[in-house]
């Protein structure tokens, strides 16, 4: 009977709150299929569009359908995918290059392992018709080496595909050939940009190079070549069976289709979601993610990953879009977004990942390697209570100073997380520096803790568990927390059953 009763219970994804609003595209056999099994994807009108570009579409009216349906990349700096294409094959040099870019470096971000892992064959497809489309023979996958699952999936289906003509020499019996090979990364944070990707294929440090020339006209090995994040890659096939038309129904005039966003932080859904371009940020927090944890306030929300922006309360109408995004100084990047409550102190934000950017700097140009130095020892200072009010002009100067004159996009963003924070919540930056104080009470240095005297029963529980020895009195007599001895560990706050220990 239980078991019968737990089957009666099991609902429709429409009927969950999580999966109302959402409209999977990318991530449509995701958890469907085996994807270890071709035969599926087959089932599910796999290659069906590989089929149709080989048999009845040219590699001009196969660029031309993917401009025509505004398809923009989906690795962050959402440009024209047709458009990259067409550069591409109007190039002169061969042979021409097709890479897909698997290197998911922000930190909780995992579109791209899913859909390599989930339904590598959307991968592999994809990347066949950009190679049609733009005149290649050989392409690459780079994975990095933390997603050993999506590297042994993906080498499956490229051997299966291999075996049913699907890649290699005269694809379905065309005259078109192409093979895929995969290059795993080794988690540099910089190898997401795509000259340095094309470094570390060519065996070198993995680092970015100046540009003009464009990859798309120079780029692996010397050559034309066209770089496109999985995401991208993995709305390819279904533009193609669909039609741009179908694809512009879905989001914006300008930013069509749909976007899959990593989303995690203070909300109570946690996970990858796929919805329309444009749906508004307080849908995701609220209706699909279920609103704060614990009733709090919604403080913020980071987009874009550690090169992204911080945006607040007043942003909760905000269309997520690339323009709309970057109207208000953040980016959509990859698609982290990190969602922040009312305990949250955002200069503490900012120091979390100004220090993730220093430490991914590659140290190539000097503004990168030492902007990003500066900003994190600034913020470290702050934090520390040692601000002084100059830092807010040096730290602003300083973020724009990067983002006009660094190498590449990591430098370029790195400032974002700082100047979006300053923007939003110069006050919180201000108490810092001039009060001394950390409003969110999590800067060690900015707080301290006080015995609340009409509370204290003297039960001894916070002296027992001081591990500085910090708190001294009587049983059943109030007790008293030496400043001088504190460590701000907050084990006396946690241990406290009658609320007597403050934090201010």
């Amino acid at each position: 009977m239980s078991r019968l009763a737990s089957v009666n219970e099991l609902r429709y994804y429409p009927d969950i709150p999580f999966y109302d609003k959402q409209l999977r595209v990318v991530l449509r056999n995701c958890g469907h299929i085996n994807p270890e099994n071709l035969e599926e994807y087959i089932a599910m009108d796999g290659y069906a569009a590989l089929g149709h570009v080989l048999t009845e579409m040219t590699p001009e009216q196969v660029i031309d359908e993917i401009k025509r349906s505004g398809l923009r990349g989906r690795g962050g700096a959402g440009f024209s995918t047709g458009r990259k294409w067409e550069t591409s094959r109007r190039a002169s040099g061969y042979p021409k290059f097709i890479i897909a870019n698997g290197d998911e470096g922000d930190p909780g971000a995992f579109m791209d392992r899913s859909v390599m892992e989930g339904d590598p064959h959307a991968v592999l497809e994809g990347l066949a018709i950009a190679a049609y489309a733009v005149g290649s023979d050989q392409g690459y996958i780079y994975v990095r080496a933390e997603y050993p699952l999506a590297v042994e999936r993906l080498q499956l289906a490229i051997e299966q595909a291999r075996e049913l003509g699907l890649l290699g020499t005269n694809i379905l019996g065309s005259k078109f050939s192409f093979d895929i090979k995969i290059k795993r990364g080794a988690g540099a944070f910089v190898c997401g940009e795509s000259t340095a990707l094309m470094a570390s294929i060519e065996g070198k440090r993995g680092m970015p190079r100046s540009r003009p020339p464009q990859s798309a006209e120079k780029g692996l090995f010397g050559k034309p070549t066209v770089l496109n994040n999985v995401e991208t890659l993995a709305n390819v096939p279904q533009i193609i069976l669909k039609g741009a038309d179908w694809f512009r129904s879905m989001g914006t005039p300008d930013s069509p289709g749909t976007k899959v966003f990593a989303l995690t932080g203070k909300v109570r859904n946690t996970g990858l979601v796929e919805v329309p371009m444009g749906i508004t940020l307080r849908e995701l927090v609220f209706d699909i993610g279920g609103g704060i944890i614990g009733d709090k306030q919604f403080k913020a929300a980071q987009t874009g990953g550690p090169s992204g922006g911080c945006v607040f309360t007043g942003h909760l109408g905000l269309k997520m879009d690339f323009d709309s995004l970057a109207e208000v100084g953040s980016m959509m990047g990859s698609g982290g977004l990190v969602i922040m409550d009312e305990d949250t102190c955002m200069v503490d934000v900012a120091r979390f990942f100004s220090a993730f950017n220093e430490d991914e700097s590659c140290g190539k140009c000097s503004t990168c390697r030492i902007g990003t130095q500066r900003l994190h020892e600034i913020l470290e200072r702050i934090c520390a209570g040692k601000g002084e009010p100059s830092d807010l002009e040096t730290l602003e100067i300083l973020g724009h100073l990067m983002q006009k004159a660094t190498l590449c996009g990591l430098g370029e963003t790195a400032p974002n997380p700082v100047l979006s924070t300053m923007r939003y919540f110069r006050d919180e930056y201000e108490a810092h520096i001039l009060e001394k104080r950390c409003p969110a009470k999590v800067c060690k240095a900015l707080i301290h803790y006080r015995v609340v005297a009409a509370n204290c029963t003297g039960c001894m529980v916070c002296a027992r568990r001081c591990p500085a020895r910090a708190i001294t009195g009587e049983k059943r007599a109030v007790h008293e927390i030496h400043q001088e001895l504190c460590i701000k560990c907050g084990a006396c706050h946690e241990a406290c059953k009658f609320q007597a220990i403050a934090i201010e």
